[in-house]
C-alpha cells in the first residue's frame, strides 16, 4: 500500500512568492530562497542561494528541487536557462497589474500542490475590491533609486496599485518601465507629490524628500507597493494612509 506522495521541493527566486508559498504549504516545502527573502521571518531550514540577480545556480541544482519559481522582471533569463539546462522545472511569472498578480499567485500555488484556496488570497482580493476607483486625483513621480534617479515608468505592478488609489504616475507613458530621469526633469514635470518607497532604494525622511523641496512626500512601505502575496491584504489601507499623510 503506497503512502502519501512526498511534498514538493521548491526553490523561490522571488521574495513575494517565497512569502506566498511559505504561508500556504506544509513546512519544508521551500528548500531554497534568496538572500532578499525576508518574509515570513521563519523560513525553516531553507538554504540561502544568493540574490535574485545573482543566484548560485549550482547550489540550486544540488538541492534537487521539483520546481523553481521565478519572475520575468526580477530574475535574469540567462540564470533561468542554466537551471533548465540542469533539468529543473522553472515556472516564470509575469506580474504587471493587480489582476495578473492574483492570477499568477493562483498558478504558483497550484503548481506547489496547494489544493484549497488560502484565506489570505480571499482577503487580499476583498481588500482591493473595496477600493473605490478614483479619478487619478494626484499626479506624482515615483523614484525607486537615486544616484542615478530612476522612476516607475510604463506597465508596472506598483504603478497599477497607485493608480487604483488615485495617483497618476507622470511617467506611466514612458517608453521604458524604469527610466533614468535627471532630478531637474522630475521637478520640471510638475508633480503634486513624490512617492518614495523604502525598497529597492531605502528612501527615508532624511534621504529623499530633501531633493523635492516644497513637494509633499509620501513615504510608503515598499513591501506594500511592490510585493504580490499576503501583504496585498494590508496594502490598500497602508498605502492610502501614507498618501493622505503626505497631502495634509
Amino acid at each position: 500500500m503506497s503512502g502519501a506522495p512526498a511534498p514538493l521541493r521548491v526553490v523561490s527566486l522571488v521574495p513575494s512568492l517565497t512569502e506566498a508559498v511559505a504561508v500556504s504549504t506544509p513546512p519544508g516545502t521551500l528548500v531554497g530562497v534568496t538572500d532578499w527573502c525576508t518574509h515570513p521571518a521563519d523560513l525553516g531550514g531553507a538554504a540561502r542561494i544568493g540574490g535574485t540577480k545573482n543566484p548560485d545556480t549550482a547550489a540550486i541544482a544540488a538541492l534537487r528541487p521539483d520546481l523553481v519559481l521565478a519572475n520575468e522582471e526580477e530574475n535574469r533569463a540567462a540564470d533561468l536557462d542554466v537551471l533548465r539546462a540542469a533539468g529543473l522545472r522553472v515556472l516564470v511569472t509575469e506580474i504587471r497589474t493587480l489582476e495578473q498578480a492574483f492570477a499568477e499567485l493562483g498558478r504558483v500555488l497550484a503548481a506547489c500542490g496547494v489544493r484549497a484556496r488560502p484565506g489570505w488570497l480571499d482577503e487580499a482580493e476583498a481588500a482591493w475590491a473595496a477600493v473605490v476607483p478614483g479619478d487619478l486625483t494626484y499626479s506624482a513621480v515615483v523614484p525607486i533609486w537615486r544616484r542615478p534617479w530612476m522612476v516607475l515608468g510604463r506597465e508596472t505592478f506598483a504603478g497599477d496599485l497607485l493608480a487604483r488609489l488615485g495617483v497618476r504616475n507622470l511617467y506611466a507613458g514612458h517608453a521604458e518601465r524604469y527610466p533614468r530621469v535627471p532630478l531637474d526633469k522630475l521637478l520640471a514635470a510638475g508633480p503634486d507629490l513624490v512617492v518614495l518607497p523604502d525598497e529597492p532604494y531605502r528612501f527615508t525622511r532624511d534621504d529623499g524628500p530633501e531633493a523635492f523641496p516644497g513637494l509633499p512626500a509620501a513615504l510608503v512601505d515598499g513591501r506594500h507597493l511592490t510585493w504580490y502575496g499576503p501583504s496585498l491584504a494590508e496594502a490598500p489601507a497602508s498605502l492610502a494612509r501614507a498618501l493622505r499623510a503626505a497631502r495634509r
